[in-house]
């Protein structure tokens, strides 16, 4: 089958890799010049590195480079990625610099009742994939398309009144990911808007060389130190089936009933004791920093780790927050530009970088299509994160966005591979529909709408693996299971699954070599 995949971050190279393996014809389209997706030279930020640890932060079958750090930073991620498509043999596969314009869907008619293909995940359709890159705009036919284009790839920038008088005036409006260089925020003054990882990594890197530097929070979040009291590595608290544990999915059982029903007092006391060091650690009450409700709300719709040097530099006084307000406008004051804050204060502000959020746009599709793609919310209606219920030809790798998110996006790359295989049973649409309408509802109201269009689902990252693999009619070794309590699990523990997979098809692919050969070190 001929497949077009659109993104080429973790979620497009995993797309590649997967699908190539099992024997399709893959071409990717990326529009930056190289791959990496978030982690692109052309996006990167200063102060731009991961949350997770090395450790849990790569596909199964190549584990990060021994000499990287635990957490990584932006160029490392994508020279991994790079070094990824190099050593499975992909590169062919890759279109950069190339932006494509339209994807336009093709359907046959209905197909008969009874027959196979009734089900739109299987119907036959073909996309014409009109793209723009280094030898002009060109369309080819494909049998299928994947949506690897990220949830987090299109900046959300408020219309801030005064916009245009502010820019005459030397302005300058910005995403984080539009900042390269610190020699672009030298010696100015610079306002940070928002509070989350972006925002806060941004921050710190530009404090030391700004004139001034403001970062305005609408609203405070609880941050999670790296090494809770400077010894414990927070992997062994938040990425491990018992963190997860601690937020409640949308269905308890085990371990997880007891903890939400009789146990909770046992875990509301481990959140407590969370909070509590954490406040002490970063000295929150002395920096008047401390957010408005309990720790269970650091797994909202996010949870954002202490950004390098962040606390610090509010300490010595080089970075400054603004808690429990917002631009209300921007002006210019004596003949510079400035802010004008809900509070009703002033603030000279020569750089704005708007870390306020992201759109999750299919831009490619019509109209029509993503009309059937969305609820009345706007929300995804996507089965396991991946399937649309009645567009044919189509899937979704990558918005199911975790903890994990390189092995998430890996077990929905099988997942397809496993659908196009017809080995799929899935249940009928309208059982579907209202599973998945449920999800949403429920992540509507955890998240307080701060879910991404349901693509977002931390913390329940394991979760959402274990229903992909049980899906498949695969199970989870009962050992690695009752491991991965304690300990973060692995990604390299995940090779089976393609193995196993590969194993049930009446021929296998060859194309790429098996991933259940020994993981492999970047060099």
């Amino acid at each position: 089958m001929r497949i077009a995949v659109i993104g080429a971050g973790f979620a497009g190279v995993s797309a590649a890799k997967v699908l190539t393996q099992f024997g399709h014809e893959v071409t990717v389209y990326e529009k930056a010049p190289d791959i990496g997706g978030v982690w692109s030279a052309s996006r990167r930020y200063p102060g731009l590195r991961t949350q997770n640890n090395k450790g849990t932060y790569c596909l199964s079958d190549l584990t990060m480079p021994g000499q990287y750090p635990q957490w990584l930073e932006g160029a490392q991620v994508q020279e991994y990625l790079e070094t990824y498509v190099d050593r499975f043999g992909l590169r062919d596969r890759f279109r950069t610099s190339t932006t494509v314009i339209s994807a336009e869907l093709a359907e046959p008619a209905a197909a008969p009742s009874g027959d196979v293909t009734a089900n739109p995940a299987l119907r036959p359709v073909t996309w014409s994939v009109t793209a723009e890159g280094p030898q002009g705009v060109s369309t080819e036919e494909y049998d299928y398309l994947v949506g690897a284009n990220g949830i987090f790839s299109a900046p959300s920038i408020p219309a801030w009144p005064g916009r245009e008088a502010f820019e005459a005036a030397g302005g300058r409006i910005c995403a984080p990911g539009d900042v390269h260089s610190l020699d672009e925020v030298a010696g100015r003054d610079v306002l940070v808007v928002g509070y989350g990882k972006s925002a806060c990594d941004v921050a710190s890197a530009i404090a030391p060389v700004t004139a001034s530097a403001t970062v305005i929070a609408r609203k405070l979040l609880w941050k999670m130190p790296r090494r809770l009291a400077g010894v414990v590595n927070y992997k062994f608290l938040m990425l491990t089936r018992l963190g997860e544990a601690l937020f409640e999915y949308q269905r308890l059982q085990g371990v997880e009933a007891f903890l939400h029903g009789a146990g909770k007092p046992v875990r509301n006391s481990m959140l407590a004791s969370l909070q509590s060091v954490a406040t002490k650690q970063l000295k929150l009450k002395e920096h008047g920093l401390v957010p408005d409700g309990d720790f269970e709300r650091i797994a909202r719709s996010t949870v954002s780790l202490v950004s390098e040097g962040f606390f610090e530099a509010v300490q010595d006084g080089s970075l400054a927050v603004r808690r429990d307000t917002e631009i209300a406008e921007l002006v210019v004051a004596d003949g510079k530009p400035a802010a004008r804050l809900s509070d009703g204060s002033t603030v000279p502000a020569e750089v704005v970088i708007a870390a306020t959020g992201w759109r999750q746009d299919v831009p490619f599709l019509d109209a029509d299509v993503q009309a059937r793609l969305t609820d009345a919310n706007g929300d995804f209606e996507l089965y396991r994160f991946i399937l649309p219920h009645e567009v044919p030809g189509l899937a979704f790798v990558g918005y199911n966005s975790s903890f994990f998110s390189p092995l998430s996006a890996e077990m929905a790359s099988l997942y397809v591979a496993h659908v196009l295989d017809g080995a799929a049973h899935l249940p009928p649409v309208p059982e579907r529909r209202e599973q998945v309408s449920a999800r949403l509802a429920w992540m509507r109201g955890r998240t307080e709408g701060h879910h991404a269009r349901g693509t977002n689902l931390i913390p329940f990252s394991m979760h959402n693996i274990d229903e992909i693999i049980e899906e498949m009619g695969l199970t989870l070794p009962r050992r690695q299971r009752v491991r991965e309590w304690l300990l973060p699990p692995k990604p390299a523990d995940y090779r089976w699954v393609t193995r196993r997979l590969l194993a049930r098809r009446p021929r296998a692919a060859t194309s790429v070599a098996r991933s259940g050969a020994s993981p492999r070190r970047a060099a």
